[in-house]
């Protein structure tokens, strides 16, 4: 019986993946399709195994691939050859890596979706009423676009950590962070309705230190977080999409293209490195250009 190396080299790396590295099932599903159009391709071409590919030969691969697949699933396909080829080498399957001389595709970052500042007012004044979760819901999304929160920062707060004289919140973010952010006077007056009206009847004479309770008197969960705003949206018309980051993202973009500093907003945002705050400055560039015609004496 002829060997085939193919089969030897595949059954041997996915060995490899799923004892050794301990891959998902997904994962290991993934990675097997890679090397299965690799190997479809390397068979048409009359390549008699993983050994006898060159780099020249990956190149050709890589750019008849880059008409069918996204940028993503090229990244993931290079970086699953990768892999196979470096442990070909290290047990002596292969004579060299034609992998080293070809980059990986780099990922396109995705755009966040944002609102305008009028669908943001839609979205918050469509909430109206004085039952308690009413109060707690219209607070909730005044926090969020007001303070920028990530939606576990926003379930985190507790009452001491708002200073409603001062109009300031304490917000804990990743990594246990915490910073100051200021908080808005229409914010500042829905959390006050809120706990004035709403929170006692929520607690239950129980007792908590959670600012934002659910209808059992406990800390309110994300998952309630995105139900209350998905409801808030559809009676607002908004996108489906619409997410509590779609607040943190708007409240960004607003701050910015209110004149804000980057750095400013990276401090409020919590963001540890400055390139994470920098995807904002590329959303809609059209206020710079209204900036520039306005200001610039050589602009008309």
């Amino acid at each position: 019986m002829k060997l085939n190396f193919w089969d030897l080299a595949l059954d041997s790396f996915m060995a490899h993946c799923g004892a050794e590295k301990g891959l998902a099932t997904a994962s290991l599903l993934a990675a097997q399709q890679d090397l299965s159009r690799l190997r479809g391709w390397a068979e048409k071409q009359e390549i008699p195994g993983p050994g006898a590919i060159n780099d020249t030969h990956l190149r050709k691969f890589l750019s008849e691939c880059a008409r069918e697949l996204a940028t993503s699933s090229r990244a993931r396909l290079m970086s699953t050859i990768r892999s196979f080829f470096k442990f070909l080498v290290a047990e002596g399957m292969a004579p060299g890596d034609p992998t080293t001389t070809i980059a990986i595709p780099k990922k396109g970052r995705k755009l966040p979706v944002i609102l305008s500042v009028d669908q943001v007012v839609r979205l918050i004044e469509g909430v109206q009423g004085g039952k308690p979760r009413e109060l707690r819901d219209r607070a909730i999304l005044e926090i969020l676009y007001g303070c920028g929160c990530r939606v576990s920062e926003l379930c985190g707060i507790d009452v001491m950590d708002l200073d409603l004289n001062d109009e300031m919140l304490l917000v804990r973010g990743k990594g246990n962070k915490q910073r100051l952010v200021p908080v808005g006077q229409p914010a500042a007056e829905a959390v006050n309705n809120y706990i004035n009206a709403g929170r006692a009847l929520l607690l239950k004479d129980k007792l908590h230190s959670a600012l934002f309770l659910n209808n059992r008197g406990g800390r309110l969960s994300r998952v309630s977080v995105w139900n209350l705003l998905k409801a808030a949206g559809r009676e607002a018309q908004l996108p489906p999409e619409l997410s509590p980051h779609t607040l943190r993202h708007s409240y960004a973009t607003h701050l910015l293209e209110g004149g804000a500093d980057l750095r400013i907003v990276q401090e409020l945002l919590g963001h540890a490195d400055i390139s994470t705050t920098e995807i904002y400055t590329h959303i809609d560039r059209s206020w710079l250009t209204e900036a520039w015609l306005e200001a610039h004496p050589r602009a008309r």
